[in-house]
């Protein structure tokens, strides 16, 4: 594992006798941090007067070759050096000095992310989405050049007084991932912030970048790491196999941290929307219903669909209607994830592509599945096939367990802003591309999420299912079991048999 020292200081500065010179040009003048890479120091170019951060990495221990280890630094620093972004580092020089190299670049006067947040705690939502545009805007700018970080995590940003952002280290954990410089079963980059197709021996992408940078956000916005356990084994476990709740979190943040954390790379949010969401969140003001859990607009993973806040002892809400949508099936969550996406004219995800998905189906009054109910047994399965001209009354729900079935729901998303029940019942139907793009997206993630059991994934395909436009438009009553303006996702089997169990991970 690679740790990048910090590059922060206060902002005082004080005249320092030089302690060395680097290159006959770089005085370093006092320590700044220090990390397994090695050091960070204040220096100043004796050339032209400026005082910037100088960065000694050095050989890891049981290395064997140093010319290779100079050799990768020199070029893959320098090729992050020539990324223009506000939100990059400079990067100065690069020379190799004796045993060392030397990375010179631009000094911040400015906490780390990581700093920030011990010293305040969790910031404020608006405050963390202004940071994550930032960054997102930094990591853009270096995927263009095909260059990954390979290290996003709140110790690499930098955040100063005025909000300015800068990310640094690009090209440090790419340069030192090489196996004739590191050391058997050696982690290149921060096992908490890691991608889990990184951590199963993949080749970092894109993807992964965004995947640490949705952790970094958590990390601001929870106070807490997100997959941080007791041993680095049991937190690569979690990055690989859990999903973490989100207290605080909420609406167009929430539903970028939670796209960023998608498990699957293929079906992880794209930076486009990533930045569309982050944007909306960074306008100050509460994106969350008033008295409602910030539960609610979360996206939730491991297990079969569930509450999406648990009903509390109290008199009942004044419209029904919302409430039996949230708790219809008895354990069947309405999850609204489309602030800032959906209803700005495009899906959150935009049209799904996926081999193992199904053609799309409506359901409700003259859709392919025209009578469409929820059995209220909280049973997630059905026995009879999901095909067009079929109907799926109560009493084909289904015990998993018991018996043998056709599909499995896995998913419901509300597909409209959860902001109101007045909202939820003025909203105006879509058309039936968006509200299919939007489905097929939500579905697609889910489907590749730990949600369904990796066990049993290549045996399965998924479809959507889609309300018409009359069944959108219809009042429902207050003892209404239909979810009306919700997307489902379904598990069907891949080849003709039947399902037996249940595919999904039960409720923790």
């Amino acid at each position: 594992m690679t740790e990048n020292p910090e590059q922060h200081t206060d902002s005082s500065t004080r005249a320092h006798a030089p302690l060395r010179t680097v290159a006959g040009r770089y005085a370093l003048l006092e320590e700044l941090g220090r990390g397994g890479m090695g050091v960070v120091w204040r220096g100043e170019d004796t050339v032209i007067g400026r005082h910037v951060a100088v960065k000694e990495l050095r050989l890891p221990d049981g290395a064997e070759d140093a010319g290779v280890f100079s050799e990768r630094i020199l070029r893959e620093v320098r090729t992050g050096g020539r990324l223009n972004d506000p939100a990059v580092v400079t990067v100065f020089d690069v020379v190799a000095d004796g045993d060392a190299t030397f990375i010179v670049m631009e000094l911040v006067e400015a906490p780390t992310l990581s700093e920030l947040v011990d010293r305040r705690g969790p910031l404020p939502a608006h405050e963390v989405a202004r940071i994550g545009e930032q960054v997102l805007s930094a990591l853009e700018a270096a995927h263009r050049a095909g260059i990954v970080h390979r290290d996003v995590k709140p110790g690499n940003i930098m955040v100063a007084p005025n909000g300015r952002v800068k990310l640094t280290d690009f090209g440090i954990a790419q340069a030192v991932d090489d196996p004739r410089i590191t050391t058997s079963g050696m982690l290149v980059g921060s096992p908490a912030f890691m991608a889990p197709e990184r951590v199963a021996g993949q080749e970092a992408l894109a993807a992964s970048d965004l995947w640490s940078l949705g952790a970094a956000l958590y990390f601001a916005a929870e106070g807490a790491l997100p997959f941080q356990r007791s041993t680095t084994a049991a937190t690569l476990h979690a990055i690989m196999h859990e999903m973490p709740p989100l207290a605080r979190a909420h609406g167009p943040l929430a539903s970028a941290i939670m796209g960023m954390l998608t498990t699957a790379p293929e079906a992880r949010i794209p930076a486009g929307h990533a930045r569309g969401l982050l944007t909306a969140a960074a306008q100050p003001g509460p994106h969350t219903p008033p008295g409602g859990d910030a539960q609610a607009t979360a996206m939730h993973h491991g297990g079969p669909p569930t509450l999406a806040a648990t009903p509390g002892p109290g008199p009942a809400p004044a419209n029904r209607t919302r409430r039996k949508l949230l708790t219809a099936g008895g354990a069947v969550a309405a999850v609204a994830l489309l602030v800032g996406g959906f209803f700005a004219g495009k899906p959150l995800w935009g049209p799904a592509v996926d081999d193992a998905m199904d053609e799309t189906l409506t359901y409700g009054r003259g859709g392919d599945i025209a009578t469409y109910d929820i059995d209220g047994r909280s049973n997630y399965c059905v026995n009879t096939p999901l095909a067009s001209g079929r109907a799926l009354a109560s009493s084909n729900w289904v015990d998993c367990e018991d018996e043998a079935h056709d599909a499995q729901l896995f998913e419901i998303a509300l597909a409209v802003p959860e902001s109101s029940d007045s909202d939820v019942a003025a909203a105006t139907y879509p058309g039936e591309d968006r509200l299919r793009a939007f489905a097929e997206a939500k579905c697609t993630a889910t489907f590749h999420t730990n949600r369904v059991r990796d066990d049993e994934r290549p045996g399965l395909r998924f479809l959507a299912l889609v309300p018409t436009e009359d069944e959108w438009n219809q009042e429902p009553a207050d003892d209404f079991d239909s979810p009306v303006r919700g997307v489902l996702c379904f598990l069907v089997p891949a080849d003709s048999g039947r399902l037996e169990g249940t595919a999904t991970r039960g409720i923790a």
